[in-house]
């Protein structure tokens, strides 16, 4: 079975609370006292409202009136949406949409994936009046700085326990309360972890009415162990190989040993010169080849950038091959991988808001320039590139204020990895069925597959595009009592283990175990109940 990962959460709670003893912000008998509060605490809510409430940020001088979340005697769960939920028919793992409250979802996310997101992007709703119908809950529905980080600090609890070792998190956040949520990163990240502070230039045409006329926003950007974290580059993942001609050198010849690769797709190569677009080489020798590789030496002149010596030791780490056009190339060495060239704290030419309405209107065939579905979506660009910039292989990307479902677009068009959005469905006058319905998901399906709920294709942005590809399993959150025993109704009637990574449980005793350590507010006494045993 897997660890209790709600368990393990509230020992890095204890943890924290411990540190904060050893910093001189806690004293011992304080922290004694919120160690047994937690440890006593009857859910994971609970457990982070409590060391939330008794926790002094002496460190950072942050200070708030904190917002209790408030929890019930219910479970909540992923139920799958068939209808929304589509597949592009291949073994790809699909990409997932959460549509309810983030913090519900986070929770949810914690039994399967705890420790396994690589990037974490949010753009929280601070330049806005309405948290929706959660917000008018908790929060009375106003966006309060008080508000504000009360809403932030127990996700970003969740989050930090979601994030792998070396995984790192972007956030965006305006002038207005950048200081103060980069103080809340620091408490629950560590101010050691925090990578830096990217400035992105928003818009071309600011309103120069203000004192300012100002064009920033701002990325906090934070790790979970920054010394895991080497370099942000974007180059590293579209520089693959390098040439080994320029342009600007003088003329020289250089000897190719035999057994280099080739991509052209010949078993002979005539000497003579062949042009490509920004070089030519006259290749002095025929050169045979076999199974894509060439069995004989020969010699070259072009205006190479690299010594004799470079050539041959890219020879003989099978570094160096032909191009389909008769060129040369090569791959790149090992130290080279990580010397990619680091993004600059200051994002120009990163796509702007403009950029990310205009995308929204082709995908929804809006022509009016007054009219808009969702206020101020982020860039594809900007986001795709800071993705980029955590140079992963096939990262696991989660965005729990997903909003349009720009992250998804992102990750998309990269071709790399899968992403994990969740979004409360929050209803405007321009979204009565809620944006999660009404917008992100619709944005997904379209950009995805070219089409559609209705299988229409009748809007500009698949006119100008290729389908984006990939699957899509559309979750909601759901809600049972605790206390349900009707035949059926039961947490373990309802709540469906495969769409947590697992397979269906062969003995019902496995599966009450499963459900007890993983999900808040269980039943105390659920296990050695009689009825259940009968099952």
């Amino acid at each position: 079975m897997e660890g209790n990962n709600i368990q393990e959460t509230r020992e890095s709670l204890i943890a924290e609370i411990q540190r904060r003893v050893d910093d001189k912000i806690l004293e011992q008998t304080n922290a004694d006292l919120l160690i047994k509060l937690i440890s006593k605490a009857e859910s994971l809510t609970e457990a982070i409202t409590i060391a939330q409430l008794g926790t002094t940020y002496k460190r950072t001088g942050l200070h708030y009136d904190k917002r209790v979340e408030k929890f019930g005697n219910t479970i909540k769960y992923f139920k799958k949406n068939k209808v929304l939920s589509f597949s592009d028919g291949t073994d790809s793992v699909p990409h997932k949409l959460i549509i309810g409250d983030n913090y519900d979802a986070l929770l949810n996310l914690l039994i399967q994936y705890k420790g396994k997101i690589d990037v974490i992007y949010i753009d929280p709703p601070y330049g806005k009046n309405d948290m929706g119908d959660f917000a008018k809950t908790n929060y009375e529905n106003a966006i309060t700085r008080d508000n504000l980080l009360s809403m932030l600090h127990p996700r970003l609890v969740l989050a930090k326990q979601l994030l792998a070792n070396d995984g790192i998190i972007f956030c965006s956040i305006d002038i207005k309360n950048y200081a103060y949520v980069k103080c809340l990163f620091d408490e629950i990240l560590g101010e050691s972890n925090c990578i830096t502070t990217l400035n992105w230039k928003k818009k071309k045409q600011p309103s120069y009415l203000k004192c300012v006329a100002s064009v920033i926003e701002y990325v906090i950007v934070y790790s979970k162990n920054a010394k895991q974290i080497k370099k942000l580059s974007i180059e590293t993942l579209s520089d693959k190989d390098k040439r080994i001609i320029n342009a600007d050198n003088e003329m020289s010849v250089r000897r190719i040993k035999k057994g280099i690769r080739s991509k052209c797709n010949k078993t002979f190569i005539p000497k003579g010169i062949y042009k490509n677009k920004t070089s030519v080489i006259e290749i002095l020798n025929d050169v045979y080849l076999e199974n894509d590789r060439t069995i004989n030496d020969f010699e070259c002149r072009a205006r190479f950038r690299t010594g004799q010596e470079n050539i041959d030791e890219y020879c003989d780490k099978d570094l160096l091959f032909i191009t389909k056009n008769v060129g040369f190339r090569r791959d790149l060495l090992e130290e080279e991988k990580t010397k990619a060239k680091a993004i600059t704290d200051l994002l120009l030419d990163w796509g702007q808001n403009q950029d990310g309405s205009n995308e929204l209107k082709s995908i929804f065939n809006i022509t009016d320039d007054e009219t808009t579905i969702f206020a101020n979506p982020k860039p594809t660009l900007m986001i795709k590139n800071l993705i980029k910039s955590s140079m992963k292989e096939s990262p696991l990307v989660l965005d729990f204020f997903a909003g349009s479902g720009t992250t998804g677009q992102a990750l998309c068009e990269l071709k790399n990895g899968n992403f994990i959005l969740c979004q409360a469905n929050e209803i405007t006058d321009e979204n009565p069925n809620g944006i999660a319905y009404d917008v992100t998901a619709r944005r997904l399906k379209r950009v995805m597959t070219g089409s559609c709920y209705d299988g229409t294709t009748d809007f500009d942005w698949i006119k100008k595009n290729k389908p984006l590809g990939g699957s899509l399993d559309v979750y909601e959150i759901e809600s049972v009592a605790n206390f349900e025993h009707s035949e059926g109704k039961t947490p373990f009637d309802v709540i469906d283990e495969t769409l947590y990574g697992k397979d269906k449980f062969e003995r019902f005793e496995d599966k009450v175990k499963w459900v007890c350590e993983n999900f808040e507010i269980t039943q105390k006494e659920l296990e050695s109940d009689a009825n259940w045993s009968k099952k």
